[in-house]
């Protein structure tokens, strides 16, 4: 995987027309939002081992079911995780809507990024393993719902990322072709989904990944910001002169 720097060499041999991004670690830090609303479910149904941030980092990226399984397998014995399950995702849901972009922050250059990928007419769409309310709150509380044409949540289709399903189904939204398109995200999850469809893909490197080192991730580079992304789009669209410039 090569580090793509600005206005550098197209990282695929063919146009990019479309981007498919994800939210959480990539646009947004939400690990606050996440243990504020856990360690409100977790007083709920009388645990005390409170979760702390370098804790969830770790299980962010693969929908609320298995952030919760997660926090409850390490604290309680497996009959009685399974047993609270039901209750403990209802508990974190209500807690979690109380909180949803109060304790999180936009990363750099995200509007940057969107504005610019907007400036080369490339539609948008957003899709995360987040629930779909959760995420159209979250991006209208930064500002940036707008940019996107399309928006899938972890519970708008019968499958999740890594499932490439998310993937062909925003490209069809969207009304382009999977290879004419990009998964940008932070996590193997996007970069498996992106693939599997037939997507090109690109990762950044400060989100969360599993806690897992962003290197471990197969894509088709690392960019260092949604504003690097759009010029590394650029790169790939003729003729020249769409290349944005610093």
């Amino acid at each position: 995987m090569s580090e793509i720097a600005a206005a550098q060499a197209p990282f695929v041999n063919r146009p990019i027309r479309a981007a498919i991004i994800d939210l959480d670690g990539t646009m947004v830090d939400t690990a606050d939002d996440f243990v504020a609303a856990l360690n409100g479910m977790l007083a709920r149904i009388g645990i005390e081992q409170i979760v702390t941030r370098d804790e969830v980092t770790g299980y962010i990226g693969k929908g609320s079911e298995n952030l919760i399984r997660s926090v409850l397998a390490v604290r309680l014995p497996h009959t009685q995780a399974t047993a609270q399950f039901d209750d403990a995702l209802a508990i974190y849901q209500s807690e979690y809507a109380k909180i949803n972009g109060k304790h999180s922050t936009l990363f750099p250059e995200v509007k940057e990024g969107l504005a610019a990928m907007r400036e080369l007419g490339i539609p948008l769409a957003c899709v995360t393993n987040k629930p779909h309310r959760f995420a159209v709150e979250l991006l209208g509380h930064f500002d940036i719902a707008e940019y996107f044409k399309v928006i899938l949540g972890g519970d708008s289709l019968p499958a999740k990322k890594p499932d490439p399903l998310p993937m062909t189904t925003a490209c069809e939204r969207l009304d382009v072709d999977l290879k004419e398109a990009v998964a940008i995200g932070d996590s193997e999850n996007d970069a498996l989904a992106g693939r599997a469809a037939g997507l090109a893909t690109l990762t950044v490197p400060y989100g969360y990944n599993h806690g897992k080192p962003v290197q471990s991730v197969k894509s088709d580079g690392i960019v260092s910001s949604l504003r690097t992304a759009a010029l590394a789009i650029a790169a790939t669209l003729a003729p020249p002169s769409t290349t944005l410039t610093e």
